[in-house]
């Protein structure tokens, strides 16, 4: 893992090792009481996390509502959500969210990476977390919209930078092809890459690379790759889908390389993305308090040099 790494990124924005990812809080799938979401922040920060990270798309605002909530009086955190998806109401809600969050179907979203898009965005997130500022700005997965986050909502975030409104812009993506071209053709200052640099996919390290050379900092989510990394098995989900024979076999082999050095997979996985220069912080997604303090624990568990050099 690191040592004595400057986790600096943009306008003096300071992060800590391990951020608190927001999708689980929005209900990504399945519910958490208001009870256990407030437990599991509040958990995160008794551990000095200090890195909350969240979105409008999680749980339609859900996750920034109980973001707010919980920073609410306190002082010294980084503050990021997203931008890219307007929530527009719903006359006549119906069923659930469609896009699996277990929450109503209260609001639809409309996929918007225009400049005026990002500031209204930005206002509707300042409203529901009951802030005045938000200190780092990420594009919200502009998959089939690269063009328009270039050319509009990246320069309208970075102006906003530069007036000293935002510490921090990037773009917050699960490939890594698009946030390569953000940082070799503009300044952004930090890529949240869900994903694809874990022990299972190491398909984003070109980007890492390249960040590393122009002094992008890298934040990475999803480092259990949807909880296969956790304990693998037949019924585990890879990237929220059923886990294919080879990529089991391939976690399979990892856990019992793990084993053998009596380290559990899952811290493994957690500090795996930690040993590359250009990472500044990973995300944990938790969803009680024991999940945090868990992972705390995984990510600094000692691991020996010969578990790094079979996997």
């Amino acid at each position: 893992m690191q040592t004595s790494v400057d986790r600096t990124i943009g306008r003096g924005v300071q992060l800590t090792e391990l951020a608190f990812g927001g999708a689980g809080l929005g209900n990504l799938f399945t519910a958490v009481s208001e009870e256990e979401a407030r437990a599991a922040l509040d958990a995160a920060w008794d551990a000095g996390i200090r890195v909350f990270d969240t979105a409008p798309h999680y749980g339609l605002g859900l996750s920034e509502r109980r973001f707010g909530a919980a920073l609410r009086g306190r002082h010294g955190f980084v503050l990021s959500t997203k931008v890219g998806r307007i929530l527009e109401p719903v006359a006549e809600p119906r069923g659930t969210d469609p896009e699996g969050f277990a929450v109503p179907a209260a609001f639809r979203r409309v996929l918007d990476y225009s400049a005026d898009g990002v500031r209204r965005s930005l206002e509707a997130s300042l409203e529901r977390l009951g802030v005045d500022r938000i200190d780092i700005a990420l594009i919200h997965d502009p998959d089939d919209h690269a063009d328009q986050a270039l050319n509009e909502a990246f320069p309208a975030l970075a102006k906003l930078r530069d007036e000293g409104v935002l510490g921090a812009v990037g773009v917050g993506m699960n490939q890594s092809g698009i946030p390569l071209r953000f940082v070799r053709e503009t300044d952004i200052d930090v890529v949240l890459l869900a994903g694809r640099y874990s022990l299972l996919d190491r398909s984003g390290a070109e980007l890492l690379d390249a960040a590393a050379e122009r002094g992008v900092g890298i934040m990475i989510g999803g480092v259990f790759n949807s909880g296969l990394l956790v304990d693998p098995k037949p019924t585990s989900t890879y990237d929220y889908r059923a886990v294919a024979p080879g990529v089991l076999a391939e976690a399979l082999r990892l856990k019992e390389i793990c084993r053998r050095h009596e380290v559990p997979l899952r811290a493994a996985a957690l500090q795996f993305p930690l040993r590359h220069p250009a990472v500044k912080s990973v995300l944990i997604g938790a969803r009680s308090p024991e999940e945090v303090r868990d992972c705390v624990a995984m990510t600094h568990l000692p691991i020996p040099d010969d578990l790094w050099a079979g996997v």
